[in-house]
């Protein structure tokens, strides 16, 4: 295992077992279901690991677990991407830095898809700006990992599922180890 990895694993481990943001998973969980959702799709070892990271930033940022709760957006995925940009490729990284202007996005483009939120997501959406207005939908549509963004955001909406059980941490390390820059 490369260290970047040690360390994902690590802070996975350590505060991962926290609440999610008034879902019925931990964060960890959550997580977990969603690389476990890209998997079943059958998506590449690069969306899969995106999916596995996404939430980085909720293990590092310094805010506290129900910031949105009162009013504060932690910006979790500019966090996680800052920490994730000198260790993985842009078809990682990307993804995650878009995952929730990817929710924006598919809010602004398909009005039936705000339906699919849970409560959390509809009151971080909030926080978060709310729909995409038409400029930024172009400018979101520019982005070269769009694509890769909306099926991540996808399968993080469905990755909430207390029920669900998916293989542990350490399945995930041949796609992150696929993916890290050495």
């Amino acid at each position: 295992m490369t260290e970047v990895v040690d360390t994902i694993f690590e802070h996975f481990r350590s505060g991962g077992a926290g609440a999610y943001l008034g879902e019925p998973v931990t964060l960890r969980e959550h997580m977990l279901q969603t690389a476990y959702a890209a998997e079943q799709d059958g998506a590449p070892a690069d969306l899969v690991a995106a999916a596995l990271l996404h939430d980085f930033g909720h293990l590092i940022h310094a805010g506290p677990e129900d910031a949105a709760e009162h009013g504060v957006d932690t910006e979790h995925e500019d966090v996680g991407y800052a920490f994730l940009a000198t260790h993985f490729p842009a078809s990682v990284i990307d993804p995650v830095r878009l995952h929730v202007a990817a929710k924006r996005y598919l809010c602004a483009v398909d009005p039936a898809y705000v339906d699919v939120l849970s409560p959390a997501s509809r009151l971080s959406l909030e926080l978060q700006g709310g729909p995409m207005d038409a400029g930024e939908v172009a400018e979101f549509e520019a982005e070269p990992h769009f694509e890769a963004a909306c099926r991540l955001r996808r399968y993080d909406d469905i990755a909430k599922d207390p029920e669900v059980v998916t293989p542990p941490l350490e399945h995930y390390l041949p796609y992150l180890e696929a993916v890290v820059r050495a």
